[in-house]
């Protein structure tokens, strides 16, 4: 019985240091509006909304551009570090050669870094969330 419950406090504990090193929230990224940019381009507003806990030293995304065709016109990397925890930032980007309207999608390809604070590089896709008031979808 003893030993039952030395086994039973082993795994509580585990549980909790677990749940501690968790994620609280998520990260949202949203696509919010669309600008005509120079020349020919576009300019394209997110508001990276921070309910992780933590802030982001470093936040990089590698992002393929569809044109009006579904048609991946290139590939965008953005880095929008740093963001504070528990906070709203506003980022502006500009996509050069292509008219707002024709970008009929953009994916999330992939996240070279997602670095909180004082920590290791870490796997952001699980807490990410996507959103876009645009015409375009912003998805992973």
């Amino acid at each position: 019985m003893k030993r039952t419950l030395t086994w039973l406090s082993s795994i509580a504990l585990c549980a909790v240091a677990t749940a501690g090193t968790a994620q609280t929230g998520a990260l949202s990224v949203e696509l919010n509006k669309f600008k005509p940019g120079e020349p020919s381009g576009c300019q394209a507003y997110f508001l990276f909304r921070n309910g992780t806990g933590k802030s982001f030293e470093g936040f990089e995304m590698s992002l393929a551009i569809l044109d009006s065709n579904g048609v991946i016109d290139r590939l965008l990397s953005i880095d929008a570090a740093p963001l504070p925890v528990q906070r709203t930032t506003l980022k502006l980007f500009a996509i050069p050669e292509i008219a707002c309207s024709d970008i009929s999608e953009i994916v999330l390809h992939d996240m070279p870094i997602c670095k909180p604070q004082n920590e290791d590089n870490a796997d952001c896709f699980e807490f990410l969330e996507l959103g876009s008031k645009t015409s375009a979808a912003l998805v992973k």
